[in-house]
């Protein structure tokens, strides 16, 4: 595995950031930390690369406990946030001259080809670039030296859809041999090219799988009764925030098999007028389980 988090506990004084945090991130794979401004990404990220220490549990990056990191395993490590300092007062090719010598594995062509790519200006003081601008010249400084694990942390708030969406296939297409672990509240944004997503709520891990089995096993089902809807007294575990409007009743499965649907609306309701099943965008999957969390009180 590239990152290991095992019931990672982080305080701040009696405030509790993060509780019984784990995941795992396998090699290869793009993995995507989501969850609301707040919910504790960056705070995740900030101990995965040894700016913080966890209060309690075990974290390893390369096989190496987090608070062990070497000057070896950085230079095997790219970063982008969104709120990341660069030295304003350098200019972009000045900027890229002096990161140079810090990495034996820098490869000149891969930095001009990305430069000719986002046609970013080498005589440009980078404090006279726009945002989506200096978003680009720090990818490819992260990608220039061709990394192991790029660490993207909210790396596309504030972005134009055209700026973002090129961004998205700039890293992909130098993807190869790379892990990637990006932290994002844009949930929309990222679903087309993230393999595997753990969604992050207030400190805690609601869950976490691969893209694939998400959007298989989680649908919105529409239930049309004969009469006035209400929830009933019986209600299956896996269905999550329901609704009701007129004689229709909502909910969202998050077991879904379709040859078990009509079975198990039958178990609950009887008869019923219509029955429909509709995919979920990744946003709306998050909203579905956070409100589930809060309905249980924990």
């Amino acid at each position: 595995m590239m990152i290991e988090a095992r019931n990672i506990e982080k305080r701040f004084g009696s405030y509790e950031a993060l509780s019984g945090l784990s995941f795992s991130v396998a090699e290869g794979s793009v993995y995507a930390l989501l969850g609301a401004n707040g919910a504790g990404k960056t705070t995740t990220i900030k101990m995965i690369v040894n700016i913080l220490a966890p209060t309690r549990g075990e974290l390893t990056l390369m096989g190496t406990p987090s608070r062990e990191l070497t000057s070896h395993h950085f230079s095997q490590i790219g970063y982008v946030s969104e709120s990341q300092v660069l030295p304003g007062q350098m200019a972009v090719g000045a900027y890229l001259d002096y990161l140079r010598p810090f990495y034996s594995n820098w490869d000149e062509t891969l930095e001009k080809t990305m430069l000719r790519r986002f046609k970013l200006p080498l005589e440009r003081k980078i404090r006279a670039l726009s945002h989506g601008m200096r978003i680009k010249l720090a990818l490819v400084a992260a990608l220039a030296f061709k990394p192991k694990l790029l660490v993207l942390d909210e790396p596309f708030s504030g972005l134009d859809p055209l700026v973002r969406d090129d961004l998205i296939e700039s890293v992909l297409s130098h993807a190869e041999d790379l892990t990637i672990f990006i932290s994002s509240h844009e949930l929309n944004e990222i679903g087309g090219f993230v393999s595997d997503i753990g969604f992050l709520n207030q400190g805690r891990l609601l869950f976490e799988e691969s893209i694939e089995v998400l959007n298989a096993r989680v649908r919105l089902i529409r239930v049309t009764l004969q009469s006035t809807a209400r929830v009933p007294d019986t209600w299956p575990g896996a269905w999550v925030d329901p609704g009701t409007s007129g004689n229709v009743l909502s909910f969202v499965h998050t077991a879904f098999a379709e040859d078990r649907l009509a079975s198990e609306i039958a178990a609950v309701f009887g008869d019923v007028k219509f029955v429909q099943a509709e995919p979920m965008d990744l946003r709306s999957i998050f909203t579905a389980f956070a409100r589930a969390e809060q309905m249980t009180g924990r």
